[in-house]
C-alpha cells in the first residue's frame, strides 16, 4: 500500500482518550492527531519518539492529521488500523499469502451472522459468491505488541476477537475454508504468538481454530516513508 501524499514526520508527546495524540510537528508546532486505534498502543509508543502523519484537505474535518506510524528507532511501526485491510487485499490479491492463493475472486466485507468477515475468497460466478462451493473466509487482524523479538495479539481483552475466532470455527465446522490472517506491522519480530497473559480466553481459542482446521497465518510487514506491504511469512507459536 502506497501513499498518495508525502507523509509529515513529528515527535509523539502523548495519546488519550484512545483516538487522539499530541504531536510535535517538525516547524515545532504542536498539533493534535486523530489515531484510528482502538487497542493500548502498548510497545508502540513512548514520548519523542518520531512518527509519520498523513493531513486531510477536507475542510470539514476537526483534526486535519492522522497518526500513521511510530518508530521505536528500530522499526516503524503501523498503529492506523483502518489500513490494516487494505494492505492484506493488496497482499492475497497479488499473490503474496500463499496459503491463499488459487481463488478466481476476493470480495471485502462479507455479512456472516450478525457480524462481518474482512474477505471473502471464492470460485465460480462474482456476483454469486453466496452460492459458491469453494470459499475461504479470512479474518485480519493488526498485530503491534512486542516482546522480545516476538509479535503478540491482542493488546487488550480483546472480546470481538474472541467472537471472530468462535465465528470461523463456526465456519469450518460446516465444511468451509477459513483463516485467521495477523498482519505484524512492525519489522523487529521474528514469530508470533498470542498473547495469553493479556488475553487468555483469546489465546485458548486460537488454539481450538487450529484445531478446528482454521489456517491460522502470521505475515510481517516491510514498512516505510512511502509505503507498507507484506512481505515475509513468520512462524505461529501457540
Amino acid at each position: 500500500m502506497e501513499f498518495q501524499k508525502p507523509l509529515y514526520h513529528g515527535k509523539i508527546q502523548k495519546r488519550y482518550k484512545r483516538f487522539l495524540a499530541d504531536v510535535t510537528l517538525e516547524n515545532g508546532e504542536l498539533i493534535t492527531a486523530h489515531t484510528p486505534n482502538t487497542g493500548s498502543m502498548k510497545t508502540c509508543w513512548e514520548k519523542d519518539w518520531p512518527v509519520l502523519l498523513s493531513k486531510s484537505d477536507d475542510p470539514k474535518r476537526k483534526l486535519k492529521f492522522t497518526l500513521e506510524m511510530t518508530s521505536n528507532g528500530k522499526t516503524w511501526i503501523n498503529v492506523n488500523t483502518s489500513r490494516t485491510n487494505h494492505i492484506a487485499f493488496e497482499a492475497v490479491k497479488n499473490g503474496k499469502i500463499k496459503e491463499l492463493v488459487g481463488y478466481e475472486h476476493i470480495r471485502p466485507e462479507v455479512k456472516v451472522g450478525d457480524s462481518r468477515i474482512d474477505m471473502l475468497l471464492f470460485d465460480g460466478e462474482e456476483k454469486k459468491y453466496k452460492e459458491a462451493k469453494r470459499k475461504c473466509y479470512v479474518e485480519v487482524k493488526n498485530v503491534t505488541l512486542w516482546s522480545d523479538n516476538v509479535a503478540l495479539f491482542p493488546d487488550g481483552v480483546s472480546t470481538r476477537g474472541q467472537k471472530h475466532l468462535n465465528e470461523l470455527i463456526q465456519i469450518r465446522n460446516q465444511g468451509h475454508e477459513a483463516a485467521m490472517l495477523f498482519v505484524v506491522s512492525r519489522e523487529d519480530v521474528n514469530s508470533f504468538s498470542p498473547a495469553s497473559e493479556i488475553d487468555p480466553v483469546y489465546a485458548d481459542l486460537l488454539k481450538k481454530a487450529e484445531e478446528a482446521g482454521v489456517k491460522i497465518l502470521a505475515y510481517r510487514c516491510s514498512l516505510s516513508e512511502k509505503e507498507t506491504t507484506i512481505t515475509k511469512s513468520i512462524p505461529v507459536k501457540l
